[in-house]
């Protein structure tokens, strides 16, 4: 029990946390993302050095510079999260906070989507049938729209197509983190040189309040991860889905009632479709996992 309820800590704090992150950089107005970015990958890395050396847990990084095959895995991995990363901030600071929480609401049926294609895993009725609310929300969006709406999409595949590739590393998240920021973090180190030899670096131009708001990037990104990685140590993993819808839902909140982006009748719709779809899913996911403990041995 008394794991049980420290999961139930981590988790809620995981995901109540990545679902007001907007917040954070709600508080970088006018700094553009991909400078946000760049300093969110360099203090990923020192925060990240600190937390490694803290813990004692640096094996797996030596482990990974000693695999070129999964060093070149963690260079892709790494791309990927920095497309996430950098599709979020400029949704963020282009007032899409509702479409990033649109991208996380579809991330699941997703990750769904991609285990049948890579890894063969075979569909229930049930999720069929979300997955086509899913596709059945997105397509009505896009027709209200008049194109694709991308930043939804590119959130929710860039991330599942990175926790797919993760998940069948093996690794443990913070060293694989470190290790994904550690290899880009020459790019970010030359657009921060850039942009300061252009004198355009907010970092240095905007003030201490700016300054210190960049270097919370860090903690910002890997304090969530580390919450998310104790808690899934403590709780069932159809627990943990639960508690990921709560990221999107807060983010949902936010954008409507406190950044006021209107909820249009045509994001209504897919939103309804989308809600519609994650309902289906769970509860198909609650049945098999009864059929599964009726049929187990006694």
């Amino acid at each position: 029990m008394e794991a049980t309820r420290a999961g139930g800590i981590y988790a809620t704090a995981a995901f109540g946390f990545w679902g007001l992150s907007p917040i954070y950089y709600k508080l970088l107005p006018g700094v553009p993302p991909v400078e946000v970015l760049c300093h969110r990958i360099v203090w990923s890395v020192v925060f990240g050095a600190i937390f490694l050396a803290v813990m004692g847990a640096w094996a797996p990084v030596r482990e990974a510079f000693r695999r070129p095959g999964l060093l070149g895995t963690l260079a892709l991995t790494a791309a990927l999260v920095s497309v996430n990363w950098l599709v979020y901030i400029y949704a963020i600071a282009n007032d899409q906070v509702i479409a990033t929480s649109l991208g996380y609401y579809i991330n699941p049926l997703v990750n769904v989507l991609l285990g049948m294609l890579f890894l063969g895993e075979r569909l229930s009725r049930g999720r069929i049938f979300a997955v086509a609310l899913a596709v059945a929300g997105t397509g009505s969006l896009a027709v209200n729209l008049g194109g694709l709406p991308w930043i939804a999409l590119t959130l929710a595949f860039s991330f599942g197509i990175y926790g797919l590739i993760r998940k069948r590393l093996g690794l443990a998240a913070m060293p694989a983190l470190f290790v994904e920021t550690l290899l880009v973090l020459p790019f970010a180190l030359a657009g921060l040189a850039w942009l300061a030899s252009r004198g355009e670096s907010a970092f240095t131009e905007r003030g201490t309040a700016t300054a210190l708001l960049l270097v919370l990037a860090g903690p910002v990104t890997l304090l969530p991860l580390w919450w998310f990685a104790e808690a899934a140590r403590r709780l069932p993993y159809v627990v943990v889905g639960f508690f990921q819808y709560l990221a999107p839902s807060t983010t949902f909140l936010l954008a409507v009632l406190v950044y006021g982006e209107p909820l249009t009748p045509a994001w209504a719709v897919a939103f309804a479709l989308i809600w519609a779809a994650l309902a289906v899913f769970t509860f198909d996911g609650l049945q098999t996992r009864a059929r599964l403990r009726a049929r187990a041995p006694q």
